[in-house]
């Protein structure tokens, strides 16, 4: 057993001991950046969405009425965003049909919907008084966080049928 261990040690400072051994020699030229060059300016995460999160974002006109949904942002070979395919129409993605849109058409709006649509009560006997009270929805956020993309993205002056009739984007 203990012949195992010393084998062992000796192997591992026959493997360490070069290593020690090198040296790296001195730059001739300083270097070009240093830590303090290279670390990112801080930046406000406010003003940055996170693209994964708008792919699916809901895309609505002025009048509340939901157009279709945001499948694919496009970026330029700069990485600026070239246009944003919106899904229209269609079922479960079925049928649906792409249409392409610069980004600067559309607004994206951080709070809900806002629906004129009366709120629904349901009446069973098993839930006791909070069978009257209309179903809500809360969301709770701590102080300071902000979420990383807009609640949805509005394109002024358009109808589900004129997008409907628009060209059809293509994937090459």
């Amino acid at each position: 057993m203990r012949s195992k261990v010393l084998i062992g040690g000796l192997l591992a400072t026959v493997m360490i001991v070069p290593a020690f051994a090198q040296s790296n020699p001195a730059p001739s030229v300083a270097p070009a950046a240093t830590a303090s060059t290279m670390a990112p300016a801080p930046m406000s995460h406010s003003a940055n969405w996170r693209s994964s999160k708008l792919i699916g974002l809901n895309v609505y006109n002025d009048q509340n009425e939901k157009l279709g949904d945001i499948n694919e942002i496009l970026l330029d070979k700069t990485g600026k965003v070239a246009g944003v395919v919106i899904g229209v129409g269609g079922f479960l993605g079925m049928g649906e049909h792409d249409i392409m849109v610069d980004m600067s058409k559309l607004k994206f709006v951080d709070e809900p919907v806002r629906t004129s649509a009366a709120t629904t009560t349901t009446t069973t006997s098993t839930t006791g008084g909070a069978a009257n009270r209309p179903a809500t929805t809360t969301t709770t956020t701590r102080d300071g966080d902000k979420k990383w993309y807009p609640d949805h993205a509005v394109l002024s002056g358009a109808t589900k049928d004129q997008l409907k009739t628009m060209t059809q984007f293509k994937y090459n």
